[in-house]
């Protein structure tokens, strides 16, 4: 079984500009539902497969508690212990922490993948790391799976 992940937006909607460069560029709410008794984190990975440059990275956060909704406009630095505790590391704007969709004037919709990881352990990351240093400290630790897939097109 997969995790239901929801937000402010559907799945294949729009995401408010709230989320985005255009607004408050804060990281959205979302729900989480069916986590395994079995989890010990959860990781998080946001990004745009449809930037002119190749995928894009806009967050990447890890050792999550196996809660059932992350609140909005979590903090931009590395060791986070409030509103829940989370590491994060670096986007592909250079920063830490969440930056939403902020996709070329012009280019069209693009697709921000929300992707949600339940693991069986929590991860040895330093602060910073890359959505590939993650990528690699989740292999064999994935229990669970679930995606949100928002969209924004600047105009």
């Amino acid at each position: 079984m997969g995790v239901k992940v929801s937000s402010v937006f559907g799945n294949g909607e729009f995401i408010p500009s709230k989320y985005t460069c255009e607004g408050q560029d804060i990281s959205p709410p979302l729900k989480l539902e069916g986590i395994s008794g079995n989890a010990r984190s959860i990781a998080i990975i946001v990004d745009d497969p449809d930037a002119p440059i190749g995928t894009f990275v806009h967050w990447v956060a890890w050792n999550i508690p196996p809660v059932g909704e992350i609140p909005e406009g979590i903090p931009k630095s590395g060791n986070i212990s409030s509103p829940l505790k989370m590491v994060q590391g670096r986007n592909d704007f250079g920063r830490i922490g969440y930056n939403g969709p902020c996709p070329p004037r012009g280019h069209g919709v693009h697709h921000y993948h929300f992707k949600v990881y339940v693991l069986d352990t929590e991860l040895n990351l330093m602060l910073g790391a890359s959505k590939r240093d993650l990528e690699r400290a989740m292999e064999g630790h994935i229990i669970q799976k679930g995606e949100l897939v928002g969209l924004y097109e600047r105009k």
